[in-house]
């Protein structure tokens, strides 16, 4: 028997089940973003257009890992299952709607560390009266976890032994949480090197998830799901100003509501 396709095999596993409200939604949005219809009906389908998009978006993410081992599907996991929170935030900065950043930031650190995480613990521990892993690798994901937290609470830290309360804005504050950002990018590609050259026999380990694409189909599901995601997220973050002025939302809600009700989809399908 022939092997299907790769262009109607990314097809099949786009609009698989729930997935295939994508045809419906995504031109819904799009069309009522056209017709400029009333914002608030074009907020709600936008966001959840995002929905399936970014379960999607975690699913081949989760395909592709299949196909390159471990160690490189687990950094394209932390990575790219993040990206929609990633193209949100980029296109409500440029907005200037720093507030919906903010959330978006938050949602996702409490979406991995808690749902994500923890969902993780508890299906490992089902069955196992142990579980062991690598002490080198659990060290360095662990420091890493640490200076993450120990980063973003340093500014607020700041504020309040300096100023003894919290100060959005400042040029003191603004050059901290600069150079902040630096020193957790700076980390995170030394931890890049650590996992792929320094110690990449560490990080070896045996893949348990049998990809169902092949490794062209998951890219071309990747890239357009990416492509959707960002037409999406552009109609949603220009309705934001509007539906924070009808609904009496703050910028800081309208941006956990997106993220808790959205953008977890992906962490969900892969977790």
């Amino acid at each position: 028997m022939p092997a299907e396709p790769a262009g109607a095999q990314a097809l099949r596993f786009s609009l698989a089940n729930w997935r295939i409200s994508i045809l419906l939604l995504v031109p819904g949005a799009l069309l009522l973003e056209i017709l400029h219809a009333y914002p608030v009906a074009i907020f709600g389908v936008a966001a959840l257009a995002l929905v399936p998009l970014a379960s999607l978006l975690g699913d081949a993410t989760e395909e592709l890992a299949g196909h390159v081992g471990p160690a490189l599907g687990g950094f394209l996991n932390a990575t790219l299952g993040n990206a929609t929170e990633l193209i949100i935030a980029f296109l409500a900065l440029q907005s200037g709607h720093v507030e919906v950043v903010k959330a978006s930031i938050t949602g996702s650190i409490i979406g991995n560390l808690l749902l994500v995480f923890g969902l993780a613990v508890l299906v490992g521990g089902i069955g196992r009266a142990k579980q062991t892993f690598n002490r080198t690798a659990i060290g360095a994901n662990t420091s890493m976890l640490f200076l993450a937290v120990v980063a973003l609470v340093m500014p607020a830290i700041f504020d309040l032994a300096v100023f003894g309360r919290l100060e959005e804005t400042g040029e003191t504050i603004e050059r901290l949480s600069f150079w902040t950002a630096a020193v957790l990018l700076i980390s995170y590609f030394a931890s890049l090197v650590f996992t792929f050259r320094t110690h990449k026999d560490v990080f070896r380990g045996e893949s348990h998830h049998t990809p169902t694409l092949g490794r062209g189909a998951a890219v071309a599901v990747l890239a357009a799901a990416t492509i959707l995601i960002a037409l999406a997220s552009e109609i949603l973050v220009g309705q934001i100003e509007f539906v924070t002025k009808s609904l009496g939302w703050t910028e800081l809600f309208v941006g956990l509501v997106i993220i808790a009700t959205v953008c977890n989809s992906a962490e969900h399908s892969t977790a």
